[in-house]
């Protein structure tokens, strides 16, 4: 006797539609291999060195990046910004705030891609690769010719590229944080994907390269791996 019925879908129907048919064409677009690169994980393997959250460790994060997704660093232009709101207020009342702001821009000037991201971004490494991988998908859709901006689900797009790259453990572990301390807590949100989005995508993307149960899913914050798993449950029923 079956209690709780078939498994479900961790997104909508139109979510999930989205999500399908878009890797689909990613694939088509990118081809199978850059399908089955290895996933990248935030380790020394991936990034090895000393991280002190320097300009020239975006420099540096950014480059390694451009070698990965087939870049050629001679098109980027980066530039830094700052953050005009200031969170120091914390520390003399109680207060809670969010944030939702860009952490990255990308533009065209003369030709090259400009790539701006925020300073705060390099004291959360996880985060900086989540937009560098981000801003860089730009430059393979928007410059290179693929979509146009004003494609109404460019962003979001943008943000699943970074799936079918092999940066969404960056990515969904970026979705949403939350922290807090004796007087306040802050959230923020970093991408245009909500984590059940990003949860289905990478088990989709899993699935397409059949992976039934990824190691690397380990290296999911909590709420991403479990929609990740609850993906891969839906469509082992669903043999989709």
């Amino acid at each position: 006797m079956r209690l709780w019925g078939p498994p479900q879908c961790p997104v909508r129907p139109a979510e999930q539609n989205w999500i399908d048919t878009s890797l689909t064409w990613l694939l088509a677009q990118f081809g199978h291999a850059t399908l089955t690169k290895p996933v990248w994980l935030p380790t020394d393997e991936f990034f090895p060195g000393d991280y002190h959250g320097t300009r020239d460790d975006i420099r540096t994060t950014t480059m390694r990046l451009c070698a990965h997704m087939g870049v050629d660093p001679a098109r980027i232009e980066l530039e830094h910004f700052g953050d005009d709101h200031d969170p120091g207020l914390a520390a003399l009342i109680p207060l809670n705030w969010q944030s939702s702001g860009a952490a990255g821009h990308h533009r065209i000037r003369d030709g090259r891609s400009v790539i701006g991201i925020k300073d705060e971004q390099a004291a959360a490494p996880m985060a900086l690769v989540a937009t560098v991988a981000h801003e860089l998908g730009h430059v393979l859709l928007l410059a290179d010719g693929r979509i146009t901006a004003d494609r109404a689900d460019h962003e979001p797009l943008t943000d699943l590229l970074t799936v079918f790259f092999g940066m969404g453990v960056f990515a969904a572990n970026s979705a949403f944080d939350f922290s807090r301390d004796t007087t306040s807590y802050r959230t923020s949100r970093l991408g245009y994907m909500t984590e059940p989005m990003f949860g289905y995508a990478l088990a989709r993307y899993a699935w397409m390269r059949g992976e039934r149960s990824p190691a690397w899913a380990t290296y999911l914050d909590t709420n991403p791996r479990t929609f990740l798993k609850r993906g891969l449950r839906f469509l082992d029923a669903s043999g989709r």
